[in-house]
């Protein structure tokens, strides 16, 4: 599955991290590229690269999503 993170933060200071099928992708504009990978949890590791604060979406990737 390819995955993007949000390049815009959250209120709560999160950058979501989507499967390229969720329906809460950002615009192109607002996504960043993370790569093809076989979970979420690497994609997650991938975006803490350029974020900190990256977390998965609680829609696409609910078991790589946080509090």
């Amino acid at each position: 599955m390819n995955y993007y993170v949000n390049k815009r933060a959250q209120s709560n200071g999160d950058h979501e991290v989507h499967e390229e099928t969720c329906r809460y992708l950002p615009i192109i504009e607002n996504r960043m590229y993370l790569g093809n990978f076989s979970n979420c949890r690497d994609a997650v590791s991938e975006a803490k690269k350029s974020y900190s604060t990256a977390n998965g979406c609680l829609t696409c990737s609910p078991s790589c999503h946080t509090q």
